[in-house]
């Protein structure tokens, strides 16, 4: 499986990763969900370099002009809530990409165990398509490959690209050990030493949900 640490070439990917760690900017929710949307943005423009591309002959008021356009089916999929300015950013750049949604969350068992969910998907067909999964915070990498499961009663995509912000150590070993040998490639912005017993990413940036739409019960 492929990996692509975006953090490893200095661009203003940086200062929207600054703004979304720091507790001096994050707490503006409308900022926060803006710089997600950002990185979304830029990390469809990297995806974008990667994809089968075929030429088509337009016509413009002088001439016909060649130009190279994307030939693959695309579905952009996000896990709610946290995903959802995340998604965004691809879809402002994929905007002829069909979409899907599923709803995964942790179950509590105490403090510190929890099992995961996956309590709705909305999706059309993967069959032979191309799926982005944006995920803004993978932390330990089982949330990703529930949703992954999911998705596949839709149908087997040709490509998958897994999409997140700040990735940790453990889940990017993770997700190589379980999707290996599958097209997959890895995209992430950053990725971070450790968890905590929470399994937050540490230094992370805390709850990407909580800051982007408010805390909930």
């Amino acid at each position: 499986m492929k990996i692509n640490n975006l953090s490893e070439n200095n661009s203003v990917l940086n200062h929207y990763l600054k703004e979304i760690r720091s507790t001096d900017i994050q707490g503006d929710s409308m900022r926060f969900r803006r710089n997600m949307e950002r990185i979304g943005e830029i990390m469809a423009y990297e995806i974008s370099k990667s994809l089968k591309y075929v030429t088509e002959n337009v016509r413009t008021p002088l001439g016909i002009a060649p130009v190279n356009t994307i030939d693959e089916k695309i579905v952009v999929s996000t896990i709610l809530r946290a995903g959802l300015p995340f998604h965004q950013g691809f879809l402002s750049y994929f905007d002829k990409a069909e979409n899907a949604f599923v709803s995964a969350y942790r179950k509590y068992k105490d403090a510190l165990k929890f099992d995961i969910f996956v309590e709705y998907i909305a999706s059309p067909t993967l069959e032979g398509k191309t799926l982005i999964i944006t995920d803004p915070m993978l932390a330990t990498g089982s949330s990703m490959e529930l949703a992954y499961g999911a998705l596949l009663t839709k149908g087997t995509p040709a490509h998958v690209h897994i999409a997140t912000v700040i990735a940790s150590k453990q889940a990017v070993k993770y997700i190589k050990k379980h999707f290996e040998g599958m097209n997959v490639t890895l995209w992430t912005a950053a990725i971070d030493p450790e968890l905590n017993d929470h399994s937050y990413i540490i230094p992370g940036l805390g709850d990407a949900g909580d800051l982007a739409y408010g805390e909930k019960l």
